[in-house]
């Protein structure tokens, strides 16, 4: 095709090689071409995905910042209210409670409104919480204002994971996944960081300025609903499979895989040529779950619970309390203390976040979940295994029509142990001691060693669609590999 390799008073041979020569020469040139175009869509994809896990992990900041402020905020609310210690307790564990209400809503909300909406709901319902609790002039005031915050917390909280999950790469999923995990500890360092720099100023002022600091990143959420897209899954559930299409497009860095990812996505939400399956309504089929659903609940629930019994945010939220006990007095001192905790935090959930994709998430629990018991070291090993990976797993194992409720009930099991622990931490603590309260804590994590080994898969480089097939066939968990094509066997007409 305009190839001259044959003249008329040249040798045959030579035409040949020239011929060949040509094709060759052209054929490199044509692949670096191709190879650099692909290079520039691979590094717009990866850019694009990272700035949307950052954007939806905004709302886990105002979580991380609560549990962080709060823990000196709460030293000057004494002193200014006169609040007793079981109001202190009540108001410093009320919000976790609270929040499970907002998770139980958010998994309805999300599937009607979609994940991006729910994401800026959440943003607003915690301004509001935030606003009256900086106005606050009584313990009832200042209730209520937990008690919006905590409704706003929940929501954004559940669907942050769900919704990375559902637009991050298959090979870049754990990472970005955990993006929600690292933003709740980098809001628990600039919560201590808010404590140390407003301690200085009066008692009936500092802690109102500390906790209106955590309006500005929900601020920024507002920015974000024009930039990110909503879930390609979510739409395929509303029958947009353009649009699906276009996200996939912007998400995906090969374009051969666009169309081979959204059939999956088609036959998990069973939709085929454009119709759609009749299903069981979403909560009767959790209460009534399949054998393979079953498994996934009580992989989901069981870990967001584990996470919290082993005293995580007793640690954080009491942390000066526990700093006092071990001879601190001065408050800027036991302030500046908790910051050098949360830099720990941060450290080892960075840590987690680039290995994680690598490792596995099982690795990643054994190594937490024995080094918390070992040595209750528990801040750096959470960090490190616990506080992302349970997160990424509930995110990632659940079916497309059940994802966001169901990731909704372990968000309620999390929020609800981290309740009852915070709420109950310094009045066991008073009876048994504080050491004997943390070997509670450290006879809770050998038992997650036992519970990650036997009810937690490793979905490490599976896409979501493989995920639930792995769930459905009892596959060898520690090494079983399924086939793209498998995925055809999710979807079963009843």
């Amino acid at each position: 095709m305009g190839l001259v390799g044959v003249q008329e008073n040249g040798s045959g041979e030579m035409g040949r090689k020239n011929k060949y020569k040509r094709m060759d020469s052209e054929l490199t040139e044509f692949d670096d071409d191709n190879l650099q175009l692909h290079e520039d869509r691979k590094n717009t994809t990866r850019k694009y995905v990272l700035a949307c896990a950052v954007f939806a992990s905004l709302n886990n900041v105002l979580l991380g910042y609560d549990v962080g402020v709060m823990s000196g905020a709460i030293i000057f609310i004494q002193k200014d209210l006169k609040i007793t210690e079981v109001q202190q307790e009540v108001l410093v564990g009320v919000l976790s409670i609270v929040s499970l209400f907002g998770s139980l809503a958010g998994g309805r909300t999300s599937d009607a409104i979609g994940r991006k909406w729910t994401m800026g709901l959440a943003a607003v319902i915690f301004q509001i919480g935030a606003g009256v609790m900086t106005l606050a002039s009584s313990f009832q005031t200042l209730m209520i204002g937990r008690f919006l915050a905590g409704i706003g917390i929940g929501l954004g909280v559940m669907i942050a994971p769900v919704y990375i999950a559902e637009i991050s790469p298959t090979i870049a999923r754990g990472f970005l996944t955990s993006f929600p995990e690292i933003f709740i500890n980098l809001g628990i360092l600039l919560g201590y960081v808010s404590n140390y720099a407003f301690s200085g100023l009066s008692e009936h002022i500092s802690w109102r300025i500390m906790l209106a600091v955590g309006i500005l990143p929900s601020v920024f959420v507002g920015f974000a609903l024009f930039i990110i897209p909503e879930s390609p899954r979510w739409l395929v559930m509303q029958n947009r499979v353009e649009e699906a299409r276009l996200v996939l497009r912007k998400t995906n860095e090969i374009e051969n895989e666009v169309e081979e990812r959204l059939q999956e996505i088609l036959q998990a939400a069973g939709i085929t040529d454009g119709e759609k399956y009749e299903e069981k309504a979403v909560w009767r089929e959790l209460l009534s779950p399949s054998p393979s659903l079953c498994r996934m609940l009580i992989a989901g629930f069981g870990i967001q619970c584990f996470q919290q019994i082993t005293g995580i945010d007793a640690t954080v939220y009491y942390s000066p309390e526990i700093f006092k006990e071990a001879g601190i007095e001065n408050d800027t001192k036991l302030l500046a203390a908790t910051v050098a905790v949360g830099v720990t935090k941060t450290v080892f959930i960075l840590f987690a976040m680039l290995v994680i994709d690598k490792l596995g998430r099982k690795p990643l629990l054994y190594i937490s979940t024995i080094g918390m018991t070992i040595c209750l070291f528990s801040l750096a090993f959470f960090s490190l295994g616990m506080g992302p990976v349970c997160w990424v797993l509930t995110s990632e194992i659940f079916p497309l029509r059940l994802r966001a409720q169901a990731a909704a009930l372990g968000a309620v099991g999390n929020r609800v142990s981290s309740g009852l622990v915070a709420m109950s931490f310094l009045s066991v603590s008073q009876k048994i001691t504080v050491g004997g309260t943390f070997f509670i804590f450290s006879v809770v994590s050998a038992l997650s060693i036992l519970f990650v080994y036997k009810c937690i898969p490793e979905t490490n480089g599976k896409s979501l669609e493989q995920i639930e097939l792995l769930f459905k066939n009892e596959l060898d968990w520690q090494g079983s590999e399924v086939e793209l094509g498998d995925v055809e066997q999710l979807v079963q007409k009843e």
